[in-house]
């Protein structure tokens, strides 16, 4: 299927595959997913890739109706500063296309973390590994496979 599926296999977690039809006019994904699978959006969490100051790249992971706070996310990960990183950059080092970036089973293993908001939920749902195709798992199985930690990074949109 997808490195992301495989992954998660191997690593004898509990998960679902839930796909969509994608629209390739929809630059939204995360509200797409929302929208198409008829789930709350609190509940979908984008996988965001940041270079952080000292050049190494991270992996921030939070609901798709928040807007990541570069400067804690940088903090959490024990760096000053942090930005997105550029598309090229984040195709390259995760292996998949904008939009279907997962963050289990990438190219490149990053640091990651997670909103804490995840806490509140039995279950979340995040990329599968290509546009329309979402996992859905528990919270802290997707700390156990991208070894992140949590905190609070997004503000409300």
């Amino acid at each position: 299927m997808t490195p992301a599926v495989t992954a998660l296999d191997k690593a004898g977690l509990p998960f679902w595959i839930h796909e969509y039809e994608h629209d390739p006019g929809n630059t939204h994904y995360g509200d797409e997913a929302a929208q198409k699978l008829g789930i709350e959006r609190e509940r979908i969490f984008k996988t965001l890739v940041i270079e952080l100051d000292n050049g190494h790249l991270a992996t921030a992971i939070l609901p798709v109706n928040m807007t990541l706070n570069l400067k804690t996310a940088a903090r959490s990960l024990q760096a000053k500063k942090a930005h997105l990183a550029k598309p090229e950059q984040v195709e390259r080092s995760s292996g998949y296309v904008l939009g279907g970036v997962s963050p289990i089973g990438q190219k490149k293993t990053l640091r990651a973390v997670i909103d804490s908001s995840a806490l509140a939920c039995t279950t979340i749902f995040i990329s599968g590994g290509k546009r329309g195709l979402e996992l859905e798992l528990a919270p802290q199985h997707l700390c156990q496979i991208t070894h992140a930690h949590y905190e609070s990074l997004g503000v409300s949109k």
